[in-house]
Formats: C-alpha cells, sequence, structure tokens
C-alpha cells in the first residue's frame, strides 16, 4: 500500500510538473513565433508600401523623422528580400532580386506564380513570407527572407524542450528519492492506524473469549433461550471481524505468513465455491459455474480459497430475491480471470466504495445477512499480494461483476490444450 502511495505521489507531482513546463515552452515559443510574424509582416509594410522598396531615413533633412525598432538606418542592408510586379491580368512586369543572392530571377518568378496560383495574399513559401498588395494598375508582390528567424526559433524551440526534458529527468529522480520522507506522516499515520488494530483485536480477543464462555455456562444452568443465541451470534459475528481486521493489517504490513506452492486453481475455485450452490438453491436462486480445467496458480491455496469464499458468499448474499449467481474462470492474456457475477436491485453510483473498509451499500441488507462491509477489502489485498488485479462492474443495468486478474503458470501448455 505504501509503494502505491509512492507511486501515486511521484506520478501526480511529475504529471503537474510536465504540465507547468508544456505550457511554459508553448507560451515561450508561441511569444517568439509571433515576435518573428510581427518583424516580418512589418518589413513586408514598408516594402510594399514604397513600391518595393525601403524608404531612405535623411534624419539631417527631417530631424523629426527617428528610427523605429521594426525600421533603422541598418534595416535595408540586413533585410534580403525581393519583389515581382505584375499587371492585374498575372502577366510578370518586372522583377526585382538585387536584394537577395539566393534567389534568380526565373525562381523569382516561379515563386509569384505560385503566389497568384495559390490565390492568397500572405504566407509562407519556404522560408520566404510574402506579402500580395494589388493597386488599380499592378499588383505587387514582397518576398522577405525570414531563414535565419525561423533557424533561431527552432534553435530555441529544441532548447527549451531540452531544457524541460533535463528538468523532468532530474525532477524524477529527486522525486523519487525523496517521495518516501514526503510522504512520511501518512505512512506513520497507517503505520499507528494498523498497531492499533493489531493491538485492539488482541485485546478483543479475550473479553470475547470469557463472553462466549459465559454464554455456554449460562445454557448449561438455564438451558439455552433466544437471548443466549443472540449472544452466541452477536459474538461470533465479531470474532470473525477481528480476525478478519487482523488479517487484513498483516497482509497490508506484509506479515501473512504465506505458503507460496504450484496448485490447481480451478480446484481450488470450484471446491470454495460449491458449497455456496445449496445456500442459492435454498433461496430459489439460479447458480451456474464454468471453470476452465487444468488452470495452475503459484500462491497461497488458502488465501485463493478465502478470496473465492469471500466473492461467492458477498454474491449469494446480495443478489436479488430470484436472481442469479454466475461464476466463471478461464484465461485471458497472461492471466487467469476470475468473474463473480450477481444480479441486484440497485447497483451502487461508484462501485469502487465496496472495496473500502466498513462500506455497505445497503446497510439494512447487510444487518439482515450478518456483514460487516470488511470482505470485499480482504479479497482485495489477497488478490493484491498475489500481484492480480480486482475490479467491479456494472452490466446489462442490473448485474455486478467482480473480475480477478491472476497471473498464471504454464500458459504455453494450457492455451495449446
Amino acid at each position: 500500500m505504501i509503494k502505491r502511495l509512492q507511486r501515486k505521489f511521484v506520478a501526480i507531482t511529475m504529471g503537474s510538473l510536465f504540465l507547468i513546463l508544456l505550457i511554459i515552452v508553448m507560451t515561450l515559443n508561441g511569444i517568439n513565433y509571433y515576435q518573428i510574424n510581427q518583424k516580418a509582416d512589418g518589413l513586408l509594410g514598408v516594402i510594399t508600401e514604397n513600391n518595393g522598396k525601403f524608404p531612405e531615413l535623411d534624419r539631417h533633412s527631417r530631424p523629426d523623422q527617428k528610427p523605429t525598432s521594426e525600421f533603422t538606418e541598418e534595416t535595408p542592408f540586413e533585410t534580403r528580400y525581393f519583389i515581382v510586379k505584375t499587371s492585374l491580368s498575372g502577366f510578370i512586369t518586372e522583377i526585382d532580386t538585387g536584394h537577395v543572392a539566393a534567389i534568380s530571377p526565373s525562381d523569382a518568378q516561379n515563386y509569384a506564380q505560385a503566389v497568384l496560383d495559390s490565390g492568397k495574399v500572405s504566407g509562407y513559401m519556404n522560408h520566404y513570407k510574402f506579402l500580395l498588395v494589388e493597386t488599380e494598375h499592378e499588383k505587387l508582390i514582397a518576398f522577405v527572407d525570414c531563414r535565419s528567424s525561423q533557424e533561431s526559433a527552432m534553435m530555441i524551440l529544441l532548447l527549451s524542450i531540452g531544457v524541460a526534458l533535463g528538468t523532468l529527468i532530474v525532477m524524477f529522480i529527486l522525486i523519487s528519492i525523496f517521495s518516501r520522507k514526503a510522504i512520511r506522516p501518512v505512512i506513520e499515520s497507517l503505520d499507528k492506524q494498523r498497531q492499533f488494530i493489531t493491538d485492539a483485536s488482541h485485546e478483543i480477543k479475550t473479553p470475547l473469549a470469557i463472553i462466549s464462555a459465559n454464554t455456554e455456562v449460562l445454557e448449561l444452568t438455564a438451558g439455552r433461550s433466544e437471548w443466549t443465541d443472540s449472544i452466541r451470534r452477536q459474538t461470533e459475528r465479531l470474532t470473525g471481524l477481528v480476525q478478519d481486521m487482523l488479517m487484513l493489517a498483516r497482509m497490508e504490513e506484509s506479515q501473512t505468513e504465506m505458503v507460496w506452492v504450484d496448485f490447481s486453481l480451478s480446484d481450488a475455485v470450484e471446491e470454495a465455491a460449491f458449497p455456496f450452490r445449496i445456500v442459492a438453491e435454498n433461496q430459489k436462486k439460479e447458480f451456474s459455474a464454468r471453470i476452465h480445467p487444468g488452470l495452475t496458480l503459484k500462491g497461497d491455496e488458502s488465501g485463493i480459497r478465502q478470496l473465492v469464499s469471500i466473492l461467492v458468499d458477498n454474491a449469494v448474499k446480495y443478489s436479488s430475491d430470484g436472481g442469479s449467481i454466475r461464476i466463471t474462470l478461464d484465461v485471458l492474456g497472461r492471466s487467469a480471470n476470475l468473474r463473480v457475477c450477481n444480479t441486484v436491485d440497485e447497483i451502487p453510483a461508484n462501485l469502487e466504495w465496496l472495496f473500502d473498509r466498513f462500506y455497505r451499500a445497503d446497510s439494512s441488507r447487510s444487518r439482515e445477512t450478518g456483514g460487516y462491509g470488511i470482505g470485499l477489502s480482504v479479497a482485495r489485498a489477497v488478490a493484491e499480494s498475489h500481484k492480480g488485479k480486482i475490479q467491479a462492474k456494472a452490466e446489462n443495468g442490473n448485474t455486478i461483476c467482480f473480475q480477478v486478474m491472476l497471473p498464471i503458470a504454464g500458459q504455453k501448455e494450457m492455451i495449446e490444450e
């Protein structure tokens, strides 16, 4: 349980950190991309507004003419661009490639024709951003080389991704190392809770034994009565609860003495479930079992038998009047698939709560059947101690199925059979 809590803590922390870093990387690169586009649009606007050329800044004759962040005295020399002019019908009338070395007039003509064919007025052609402006007499298409800006943007993107991944790796290592210290208060609380359950259960055993012995004495001296029968039933019920609580606490502490051997899972399930057939038939309920023969499991046989007994007993107790109980055992992938299903009058809102200690979907029904809401917790502990999984599912709107997946031995031979 502690390891599962530790893994969940690491997963939540890493997930939160990943989300934060993702937002930061996307924001930084989004802003950078926006600024590159804004700069390119500004340059294209200046070129198209001045008939395909940069205006000259004459600060001597016009002192009020000051450079801007987009346009300075050096901008015309730093910017690589070319223009193409066409008639309104699309016939090329002028090509100017004097401000770029990588583009020939034929290349410029091809770029311009591609822009005209696309029907777009702005966008990208390879590394060049273009802007098409139409006047009363002609069309002007300006291209600005954005290669260096795009390379810088890609470098920033790769660098930010690398830093984010490095941060995630370092944080994962640190969180994995210090996660146990972070959840230490929870661990201490759970340890105290388990210790209290163990101590209290041991202390309760003595008065229960005394009550049981005194009840027998009363029956010997005054005879049996409804009162002594009630005392005996409640004593037995409380004794069973104490035993289950002790077993659950020991399993969570990994202190349960489990004998791991290879045994027939098919036989164990059939023998554990069979006694409940008579109980179900006496209650006018349909009981069916379909068990795959020859399945073998390496584990604690007594624990598996207890798991099956808990699930089948729970199905018989809480199935609807005149309902049905269905048990199946087969192979699913590399695991044995045990399913115990029963019809119900009403399916609980959250089936996962059924595995919580002392949770009872119908408290009045539980009092009638003698349940105290801890059996399924024990079943889950047994399944997890065998590296298996248990879950509850709703089917057909009136059926609850408990599914247990257990790793099995001899998988190859069983599939061939």
